[in-house]
């Protein structure tokens, strides 16, 4: 029979169809991947290629050239220039686009990925987040931000080079003000940091458990609104990613790594959206608020009862994908 669970920290209902009789391996890809060489001539993300990304902000350098580099997204979905302005005229509301998009390019070589980069990249990439997190907050028109990664078609881009991207906002999405509103209320009703109770439950219940590391836990949610969704919490309880110590982001990147490396060989390098959902620098020391990082893999598709109710449907048992990734076997080269 089918089963309905709620997602505690959306308030959003999620059916569980499992008489569909689905199994992990009927999520594997079926669309053949084109292989990518390790650079291409063409791509303005490539080393070499420098001159034809837009102005750079920020980068890492190793001992062979730059690690990591952020520029100004050519296509931004707001502008850099201008003042925030708000206008109420009748039912009419808007707020004038404004806000700052950056391009945090992940690796330089052009056909890697999260689930095949060195830890120490991943741990790069990471520690760029949160220095782009915290900088692009320094501006009073932005109320949001967002970081981001898109991977393969079904996530949103065509673009084969490995990115990441930091989008600050002039307003805060009503999703974030409801997941917000939401914790208060539990803290309210209880004294305890939702996502602080949601961590304990899974260790003690463990079939949804992936990896418990010492600072962070990945498990596939209670109510995952698709098959194969993971969530990444932090042990330590902190309202905003830009908390973040150096021993936790190395952690986070062992953790992300692992997950995605059993995504990849287990899915068939599946396309992918990974995003941090966090408070303000200033939510840090929120009892309520409690950073954390998601990620979506894209295996199924989203049907009409979905749009037409706003619930999700999940025809595979968040137990059953959790068992499925746990006993994935990991190629050496992939560690």
């Amino acid at each position: 029979m089918p089963e309905l669970r709620m997602n505690l920290i959306t308030r959003e209902w999620v059916i569980f169809a499992m008489e569909k009789g689905k199994r992990p391996q009927d999520f594997i890809g079926a669309r053949e991947k084109k292989r990518h060489p390790e650079f291409v001539e063409t791509c303005p993300f490539c080393p070499g290629n420098e001159a034809k990304s837009p102005d750079e902000r920020y980068r890492i350098n190793g001992e062979e050239g730059w690690k990591v580099r952020v520029i100004l997204n050519k296509f931004s979905v707001l502008s850099r220039d201008g003042e925030k302005v708000r206008t109420n005229s009748g039912l009419r509301k808007v707020v004038n686009g404004v806000g700052i998009h950056e391009i945090i390019i992940d690796t330089p070589v052009h056909n890697h990925t999260t689930a095949v980069m060195p830890a120490d990249q991943i741990e790069d990439v990471l520690q760029t987040y949160r220095g782009r997190f915290t900088e692009v907050y320094k501006d009073p028109r932005v109320e949001y931000v967002i970081i981001f990664k898109n991977s393969g078609h079904d996530s949103g881009t065509s673009i084969e080079h490995s990115l990441s991207q930091v989008v600050g906002m002039p307003i805060t999405p009503r999703q974030v003000r409801n997941r917000t509103e939401g914790a208060m209320k539990f803290f309210d009703d209880t004294g305890e940091c939702l996502m602080c109770r949601i961590i304990n439950d899974e260790l003690s219940d463990g079939s949804r458990v992936l990896f418990n590391t010492k600072h962070f836990v990945s498990f596939i949610p209670y109510a995952a609104v698709s098959p194969f969704h993971v969530w990444i919490f932090p042990k330590r309880h902190s309202g905003s990613f830009a908390d973040a110590r150096p021993g936790e982001l190395q952690d986070l990147a062992s953790n992300l790594k692992a997950v995605m490396s059993r995504l990849y060989y287990g899915l068939a390098n599946p396309d992918f959206n990974y995003i941090i959902k966090s408070g303000k620098p200033s939510h840090t020391d929120s009892e309520y608020i409690h950073w954390y990082l998601t990620i979506v893999p894209r295996v199924a598709m989203t049907s009409g009862v979905e749009m037409g109710s706003g619930m999700f449907i999940n025809p595979l048992a968040p137990e059953v994908s959790a068992d499925f990734l746990r006993n994935i076997r990991v190629p050496e080269y992939g560690r």
